[in-house]
């Protein structure tokens, strides 16, 4: 008789179901902000960090091929010097930055997950860094002196002088590492994918055909147009791509295994 026939949703302090989601909602928005903050600050750290590096980088880059080749690099205007240093920080930040990166989106999505998963899971964050590095090496040793081999190759068959701008040898050379290095963090993003159940190897398979086109793509956009070098790069990339459903595959089976495990521990 209290209520006088108010419905219990109605009832002050009784949130509705949809109250809850959108309360469930604004918490994980606002959670996923916070970590992108992090990254951001970790971001600006490593630009710092990669600014006072930026010296030693420099002299290492400059004595090493294909940069020690050449006799003379310009500055044609005033900020040439400065888009240098920032560029050699930005590249040291993303070294810092993807790894962690990498762990705020597990400690995003670790709640939802089991123990063994998480654990699991938070592997993946050397192994970021691990192939991150191996995609730089890569990109800076084999791509990277393939093109600029073709481009002076061109220039001198035209009887033109090279004369280079520091800011262009080194945009040159970061538009080619910086991507690569990058798609060499593929078999860790799938894997994690896989892991939280968003991916699957079937799904990756089916892509195949659209993901081989790709990174063909990429293989020929920043390399000399011939076949040899275009397969050079194309080739790793796309062994990468295989190495990548060959690894969902395995993680999709052990994550099926435990499961008929549990349910027959549950009969």
């Amino acid at each position: 008789m209290a209520d006088h026939g108010v419905r219990p949703e109605e009832k002050p302090g009784v949130q509705k179901p949809d109250e809850e989601k959108q309360m469930h909602l604004l918490e994980h928005i606002g959670e996923l902000r916070r970590r992108l903050i992090y990254v951001l600050a970790v971001l600006v750290a490593g630009l710092v960090l990669g600014l006072l590096l930026a010296d030693p980088v420099y002299e290492y880059l400059m004595s090493v091929e294909p940069a020690s080749r050449l006799t003379d690099l310009h500055a044609f205007s005033l900020w040439d010097g400065i888009g240098m240093y920032m560029k050699i920080a930005f590249v040291v930040a993303l070294l810092i930055a993807l790894p962690f990166a990498f762990y705020q989106l597990w400690a995003f999505v670790s709640p939802g997950l089991k123990a063994r998963e998480r654990k699991a899971a938070l592997s993946y964050v050397p192994l970021a860094f691990v192939m991150l590095a191996a995609g730089l090496a890569f990109s800076y040793f084999v791509v990277f002196p393939l093109a600029f081999d073709f481009t002076t190759t061109v220039s001198r068959r035209l009887g033109l002088e090279e004369t280079y701008g520091i800011v262009q040898y080194f945009s040159f050379m970061f538009s080619i590492i910086v991507p690569i290095s990058l798609l060499f963090e593929l078999p860790i993003l799938v894997m994690f994918l896989t892991r939280i159940g968003i991916l699957n190897p079937t799904r990756l398979r089916k892509m195949r055909r659209y993901a081989w086109f790709g990174l063909i793509f990429v293989g020929v956009l920043v390399t000399p147009p011939d076949f040899i070098s275009d397969m050079l790069v194309a080739l790793p990339l796309i062994l990468l791509y295989e190495f990548s459903v060959y690894m969902a595959s395995a993680v999709h089976r052990r994550m099926q295994r435990r499961q008929r495990l549990s349910g027959m521990d549950e009969s």
